[in-house]
């Protein structure tokens, strides 16, 4: 899998940069199109990948789809996986909770843990249906409405000091706009709820701020878990906002700064981003988040460059700075 990102970022760059010749332009002419079909597996799932995203590409579900299942056809995990989340969450296709299992159930008898995972969000997956692919895919499908994510089941008892936290965010979450699951998917990724966690570039507490975001956000303790837990809500939501919910760019954000997204004009081709990014985004099982109020402009990810410095407090409307993101209700949780 480490192999496979690795290979995702170089693909990306190759986009980017022209510099991989007529790999670059596979999907230019039919006779590159009929090559990328016939291609290795890899290779079509990093496209997949790419024309799912629009990943210097012009999104394309479509493409998406038919290189997912050309690969998945030949054994490939990822693929599988991903056919999974495409019509568990209709994605350029119909959603199917039948073929989302089906393709799910093939990814985890190969060892994927997630696909397994995956399965158990599945209400009611019914019998064994058999994977397929060969239905036409209607680009104009619109994605349909996901049921509110939850977290996925843990195996053994809870700590005491991590059900409080849990309680805590389920609690706020909500003053805030957004969804447990995914405050909860990253706290478990920046800290694995621990309340007295730092990194070694300095990020403290539940949700790892560093000493200039707990500024903004009017933090002054990081390690008392409610202050850091209403400081990274508030964090959250102000990129949910400038992203309008694309909850890769948002947590993308989150992980390298919104300054390194706009320069990047997506997910910056860092391996420690991508791999935070498509470690949340498994967890938490949605790609987009509802919506949330607006605190600023929309990003504009093909900005020009004058727009590449990380917007301050100051790009925040006035009506709704950090220090008022962080009132949203009394502090009356425990």
């Amino acid at each position: 899998m480490k192999k496979l990102r690795i290979m995702r970022i170089s693909a990306w760059l190759c986009g980017l940069c022209g510099l991989c010749g007529s790999g670059a332009q596979a999907a230019g002419t039919s006779a590159e199109w009929v090559r990328l079909l016939r291609g290795t597996p890899v290779a079509q799932t990093e496209w997949a990948v790419r024309y799912e995203h629009g990943e210097g590409v012009a999104q394309d579900y479509s493409r998406a789809m038919q290189l997912y299942c050309a690969a998945a056809r030949r054994g490939h995990v990822e693929a599988q996986y991903q056919l999974g989340w495409m019509y568990a969450n209709g994605r350029g296709v119909a959603r199917d909770d039948a073929q989302a299992a089906a393709w799910f159930r093939l990814a985890a008898a190969r060892g994927d843990a997630m696909a397994q995972r995956m399965l158990e969000r599945i209400a009611e997956p019914g019998p064994n249906t058999p994977a397929r692919c060969n239905e036409p895919v209607d680009p104009t499908v619109k994605p349909a409405p996901a049921p509110v994510p939850q977290m996925a089941a843990r195996s053994g008892p809870v700590s005491p000091a991590r059900a409080q936290v849990e309680t805590m965010v389920h609690r706020l979450a909500p003053d805030y706009g957004l969804q447990p699951a995914l405050v909860m998917a990253v706290i478990n990724a920046e800290s694995g709820f621990n309340v007295q966690a730092r990194s070694v570039k300095n990020a403290q507490g539940l949700m790892q701020l560093i000493p200039e975001t707990a500024e903004r956000f009017g933090v002054r303790d990081p390690y008392d878990p409610l202050q850091n837990l209403q400081g990274g809500m508030a964090y959250l939501r102000w990129l949910l906002a400038y992203f309008q919910g694309d909850v890769r760019l948002t947590l993308a954000g989150y992980n390298a700064g919104e300054g390194a997204v706009l320069r990047h004009g997506g997910v910056p081709p860092y391996a420690e981003t991508r791999a935070y990014v498509d470690r949340i985004v498994r967890a938490y099982g949605q790609l987009s988040h509802p919506p949330v109020a607006p605190v600023t402009a929309p990003a504009r990810l093909n900005a020009p460059a004058a727009r590449t410095v990380a917007p301050g407090p100051a790009a925040i409307a006035p009506a709704e700075t950090p220090a008022t993101l962080l009132a949203v209700r009394p502090r009356t949780a425990s």
